[in-house]
């Protein structure tokens, strides 16, 4: 799935929507680890504050947490 920078919703938002369907279907089980920031920006082709905004949301949001020097984990 690809990201367009030329719909209204924010790059970042658009990147927790395919993380979070990501989830859902299994692609990233609870509690494995998300992709790194880096990974996530090639795949995407978006900035590290992009990729930033996306992994704070999800974690705002209870659906991940971050362990520093770690990485991002789907919440079990």
């Amino acid at each position: 799935m690809t990201l367009d920078p030329d719909i209204s919703t924010p790059l970042w938002r658009q990147l927790v929507d395919v993380l979070v369907a990501r989830i859902e279907d299994g692609t990233y089980r609870k509690g494995g680890r998300l992709p790194s920031e880096v990974s996530l920006q090639q795949e995407f082709g978006v900035a590290r504050g992009t990729v930033r905004h996306a992994l704070q949301h999800l974690v705002a949001e209870g659906i991940a947490e971050t362990t520093n020097g770690k990485g991002t984990y789907v919440r079990p």
